[in-house]
Parts: structure tokens; sequence; C-alpha cells
């Protein structure tokens, strides 16, 4: 099948995932209590809100500028701001297209390699992983009897399952291992041949390029603002998601914990291969906030539309400014050379 076409039936399905999210979450509350909700809304927290999204990004430029340098290369902060963006712009639009297209705008605009800057945007979501790991395990414990029957109702089938299979576990590891021998092998014995070929050569230098970036983490040299900046990012984060609490009389009472757990299983959303999170966000979002916390499903779902529509018009509206910013407006030349 050609892979236009298969990502294409791959991104109607997902998004047919996502309106599918949509109509299950909409499909029994009354719209004209939703509105009332809409049209009474406190807005000003929400654009405060908004402000802080924009913050952490530009913290997150920063410190992707640190990676950067850590490989010998140089970039401006307006630059790496701007495709940062434009990553998220694309994001909302086309699920995981904005690793790749902020990459690319920034090799297209410094001249930085392509593999080189994508290694260092997957040492970045490792760190970002291992955040918001840390950041789920001090929700788990400081709301252990709001949440470890729900964790505890999950675990238990799963270690089950896991320890009635352990036989065939075994054997999976041991195929896995045997395939990656006889690789090893084969690779062995055509060393000189495979090196040759133009495709391995590119894949090589792609690879090459690649761990470079991932290793920039270890290599740059200034890890305490990097820290800083990344405590940053997440403080903004959790600060832009406390906020909008205060749009509605029925959430205004939850505070930074529940701003923490939403923030993580929000994320959740974000990340599936929806466009925008669409659906699943929604979904996610009104099963902690009435399910949990006992916030009214209209509330519920009215705090969760407003919210993620007002991110989707900041993602679409500064994605286009800063493309057009970069491209059309920005002429000057790359400070790397050719």
């Amino acid at each position: 099948m050609n892979k236009k076409v298969s990502n294409t039936i791959t991104y109607i399905l997902f998004l047919s995932l996502g309106i599918l999210l949509l109509w299950l979450c909409f499909r029994k509350i009354e719209f004209s209590q939703v509105l009332d909700y809409v049209r009474t809304a406190k807005y000003s927290w929400m654009l405060i809100s908004l402000a802080c999204l924009g913050i952490s990004l530009f913290f997150r430029a920063l410190r992707w500028n640190i990676l950067i340098e850590s490989l010998g290369y140089k970039t401006r902060v307006s630059t790496t701001y701007e495709s940062v963006l434009i990553a998220y712009f694309a994001n909302t639009v086309f699920p995981r297209l904005g690793e790749v297209t902020r990459c690319g705008t920034l090799t297209k605009k410094e001249n930085i390699p392509f593999d080189k800057s994508f290694g260092t945007v997957v040492s970045e979501r490792i760190i970002d992983l291992a955040v918001l790991f840390a950041m789920a395990l001090l929700v788990i414990l400081f709301q252990w009897s709001l949440l470890g029957s729900l964790i505890t109702s999950w675990l238990n089938p799963l270690i089950e399952k896991i320890a009635s299979n352990v036989f065939l576990g075994i054997t999976a590891i041991a195929l896995a291992i045997v395939f990656c021998l006889v690789i090893a092998f084969i690779f062995k014995k055509n060393r000189e041949k495979i090196s040759q070929n133009k495709l391995w050569k590119k894949i090589a230098s792609l690879w090459n390029g690649f761990i470079d970036g991932m290793k920039s983490i270890f290599t740059m040299k200034k890890k305490g603002l990097f820290i800083v900046y990344t405590l940053l990012i997440w403080g903004f984060y959790v600060v832009m998601t406390w906020l909008p609490f205060y749009m509605l009389t029925e959430t205004s009472h939850l505070g930074l914990t529940e701003a923490v757990t939403l923030l993580g299983l929000a994320t959740l959303g974000v990340v599936a291969p929806v466009p925008g999170g669409m659906g699943v966000y929604h979904f996610i979002g009104i099963l902690l906030l009435n399910g949990f916390y006992g916030i009214s499903e209209s509330a519920a779902v009215s705090f969760v539309t407003i919210n993620h529509t007002s991110q989707m018009i900041f993602y679409l509206v500064t994605g286009v400014i800063a493309y057009v910013i970069m491209f059309f407006i920005d002429r000057r030349t790359p400070i790397n050379a050719e």
C-alpha cells in the first residue's frame, strides 16, 4: 500500500476515534447548560493561563538551545522559539508531526543537521517523561485515598495475567535475542558489502547524528540551567492548568494537587495519536472532574471544552504567526555555515 494512502487512512481512523469520543462525552449533555457556563465563564483566567503556556514554551526553547550548543552549533533564541510554536501548530493538525517539523525548520533556518537536532528533541522528551512520571508518583502518593482503589483494580488483573503467562514471556524474549544474534551474525559476515550500500550509509549517518543528539544531555555545559529551565517549563504547565479552574464557580475550589493530576492525565490525552488530543482529552478530563472530584457533568464538559478549544486556538494562531515571521519577515542569514 502506498505510504501516503496508509498515512491518510491512519489519520482518518484516529480522527474518527476523536469524533466518537467527543460524541460519547456530549451525547447526554444539555447544551443549554453548557452554553450558560460558556457565557458566564471568567475568561480573564484563561488568558492568563495562555500567557503561562507561552512562557513555558519560551523556556522550552531556551532549554533546547543548551542541547544544541552542546553539539557545537549556534542558533538564535527567536528561531528556536518560533520552531517550537510551529511544532505545536503541526501537532494540533497532524499528530506526531511536531518534532519532525521543528527540527526541519531549524535545519532550514540555521543549517543545523536534522539528525542531530532530532536527537536533542528525543533527549528532551526522555527528560519530560521522567518529570511526568515523578509527578504521577506524587499525585498517587497525595491522593491515594481517591486513586488507590482505581489503580489497584487496574494493576491486579495485569499482574495476574503476566504471572499466568511467564513461559510465553520468556519464550518471546528468547526469540527476540536469537533474532538479534542472527542479524548481528549476518551483518558481521557481510560488513564490507553492506557498508558500501548508499541506503545503509544514509541510515548510518542519521543514526550517528541521532546518537550525537542523545549524548548532548550528558555533554552540555549548562546542566544547572538546564534543570532550572525544566522546572520552569513544568511549573508554568501546572500553573497554566490550575488557573482555568477559577473560570467556573463549580471548579474554583480545586487546587494545585488537582491541577497536577489533570495535567498528568491530560498529557496522556494530548500525546494520543488524535489531532490535538481531540476527544481523548475531553474524555479523560470529564472522567476526572466528574467521576473523582464530583464536578457536575455539564460543568466538567464546559471546563474541558473551553480549556481545550482555547489552547488549540493559541497553538494555531501563534504557529501561523511564527511561520510568517520565520520565513517571510526574518531575512537574517543562518548563523551556521553551510
